[in-house]
């Protein structure tokens, strides 16, 4: 039976909450060496028996991206996790909650950490656990899951940045600001991903899941960079890790997106101000 959500040090935890593994003496010793990392919540859910668990992806973990679907889920109690903001643990005063008007950012991180600068977007959003992020802004990795990204826009966000490598002809390592909204996607149509995650059909697809069931989109930028190394996705070899020029802009990204996130906040719909929309 899915919970939904659970309180855990006076913080509501539900699916996308960032946590840190804390798991208990007791439990199995694969947990243990899991003692310390962050992951994020996936689903919270309730037993026969009436125990509660919470399904957690690790941070930085490929395994996530299986394309089963089904990738490295794992269960741990209320007791074995403890709510994590990008600034580190939080307690019921934190401020990891969304704001009094209840505004709310998703910043996406996409990619495939096995086809060299196609990693950008996740490793962007490894960058972010190190920063502070305005309160409402939920920054996740989905790799190359194209379908979990497409109900997430759909789950009341106010704003979405897409985060990812887009090849558009400048120098490597430069960073790209494309305001593409849910209805206006042309500005991704030059910026194909090679990860099996294409922009373009993700947003085409919550666009329909939006109109069946009557829901809004929310506007969606994207933060592109421009790749040196680019695969298809069909070499025999993989390729891990970013090219230097890419590797310098993801500390630029997760340095620009505190202040983006927040314009965004303040004015969903608005334009972007010179403060946010430049480096």
């Amino acid at each position: 039976m899915n919970a939904r959500t659970v309180v855990v040090a006076g913080v509501r935890l539900g699916r996308g909450s960032t946590v840190r593994l804390r798991p208990l003496r007791r439990t199995d010793v694969l947990d243990l060496a899991l003692t310390g990392r962050t992951a994020e919540v996936e689903a919270v859910e309730e037993d026969m028996e009436g125990r509660v668990h919470l399904v957690v992806s690790l941070h930085g973990d490929a395994g996530r991206d299986f394309a089963t679907g089904l990738g490295h889920r794992f269960f741990f109690a209320p007791e074995e996790v403890e709510p994590y903001a990008a600034t580190g643990p939080v307690g019921p005063d934190a401020a990891a909650r969304p704001p009094e008007d209840g505004r709310r950012v998703l910043v996406a991180g996409i990619g495939n950490l096995f086809l060299a600068d196609d990693g950008f977007g996740p490793e962007v959003i490894t960058a972010l656990l190190g920063r502070s992020l305005p309160q409402g802004v939920h920054a996740a990795d989905f790799g190359i899951r194209g379908m979990d990204l497409a109900y997430r826009l759909l789950e009341g966000y106010d704003a979405a940045v897409l985060v990812d490598a887009a090849p558009r002809g400048g120098s490597p390592g430069t960073l790209y600001l494309l305001d593409v909204g849910p209805d206006d996607v042309g500005a991704l149509t030059d910026a194909p991903g090679a990860h099996g995650m294409d922009p373009v059909k993700v947003l085409a697809l919550a666009r329909e899941l939006a109109r069946q069931e009557g829901l809004a989109l929310p506007r969606v930028v994207m933060l592109g960079c421009e790749p040196l190394l680019r695969m298809r996705g069909d070499e025999a070899d993989v390729e891990v890790g970013l090219s230097p020029p890419v590797r310098a802009a993801v500390g630029e990204a997760a340095a620009w997106l505190p202040s983006l996130t927040e314009e965004l906040l303040r004015d969903p719909r608005g334009a972007l101000t010179a403060d946010a929309a430049r480096r």
